[in-house]
This record gives structure tokens, sequence and C-alpha cells, in this order.
């Protein structure tokens, strides 16, 4: 049974080995969790696991929702499912003691959202000379061949919208488990801002 849950990513802080050192961490309230669906390939034509998070009052949520989590004392409003994750039971309950210090995992999550920018904030482009009169400095400059091929290739390195994508981050180390207030101590940065919800998993 693979070990997987959703999370919520508190902050940042610093916590200190046996030696003395201090490790910075990221703070997770991992869970509790409960299974709200088993999915298998006789029925569905896939094996997943669905897992709700953050329990909340019935009037935010729609009624498809409300139907969907029928039975369960309190509709929970974030739903995420992961493929092929064992056997789960429906309405069991996962927490953050099911992952152990020093486990490695990987973490998906929606990275920060900076807007529109340009070539080098986006791409890390160099730009051009900023003295003697230059007139290029940070413009993306040549994009293309004049006569031929007549036009820009598919996935030039152009400005535009950057961040607020899904990033997965892998071979980060659990450092700390809390079990009784359900936190994990990961060791460095994962995508997202604070407040962000993220899934973790086992590698």
């Amino acid at each position: 049974m693979a070990k997987v849950i959703i999370a919520k990513k508190l902050g940042m802080t610093r916590i200190f080995n046996d030696a003395g050192e201090s490790i910075a961490v990221t703070v997770l309230q991992a869970g509790p969790c409960r299974v709200l669906q088993v999915k298998t390939p006789e029925n569905d034509s896939y094996s997943a696991v669905q897992l709700g998070f953050n329990p909340v009052r019935a009037s935010l949520v729609s009624r498809a929702e409300r139907g969907h989590q029928k039975g369960v004392e309190k509709p929970y409003r974030l739903l995420r499912e992961f493929r092929d994750a064992g056997e789960y039971e429906v309405g069991a309950e996962i927490k953050a003691d099911v992952f152990e210090s020093g486990e490695t995992v990987k973490v998906t999550g929606v990275s920060k959202g900076k807007g529109f920018a340009g070539s080098i904030k986006r791409h890390g482009f160099g730009g051009g000379r900023a003295t003697h009169g230059s007139g290029f400095h940070r413009a993306p400059g040549s994009l293309n061949a004049s006569a031929y091929p007549s036009r820009v290739f598919k996935g030039k390195k152009l400005p535009g919208h950057h961040g607020a994508r899904k990033v997965t981050t892998t071979h980060l180390k659990i450092v700390q488990v809390d079990a009784q207030e359900n936190l994990l101590f990961i060791k460095g940065a994962i995508p997202g801002p604070r407040t962000s919800f993220v899934r973790v998993e086992a590698m």
C-alpha cells in the first residue's frame, strides 16, 4: 500500500538536529484525510483512491459534492485522487503518522503565480549591455530567420504568464513527524504559497 496524503502548507522554519546543525524545513498540516472512494479496474477501468481533506459546513459545497459524500458527517472541500495507491477501505482515516522520519517523498503543488513576466525573469535570459548607448537591454532579441521559415516556431521562450503551474519536487526528506498535531517537517522548500494544498506521496 503506497503512502499518500493531502496536506496544507503552513510555511517554513528551521529545526536543529542532534549535532546542533540548523535545517530549513517546510511545515505541512498533513491530514487527517478520509478515503471517500476506491476505484477499481473492473468498475472504473483504472485503479485509484480518492481522499477528502479540509471538512467544511454543507452550505460551502455543491449539491453534487454533498451527494457524492453521502454518509460523511461533514463534507470535504478538497478531493484528490491518487492512482495505483494500493488497498484502501472506504471510510478509513489517514493521518500524518503514516509517514516516518527519514522517509523520502515527492510533493506536488501549484507554484506561486507571478503574473506577466519578461523573458529575463521568466526564462533567465542574459539580456543586453547596459552601457555605451545600447538600445538593447531586457528584450528577448531575435526570434527567428526572416525569409525562411518566416514564422516563429512553437515553444519559443517568450514573455508571458509566469508561475501558477503544477510542479512536482522529488526526493524530499521528512525530518520530523508530529503525530499529535498531524504535522510533517520536510527538508527544504516545496512548490506553492502558504496555505496552499499539496499532495505528498512516498517514493
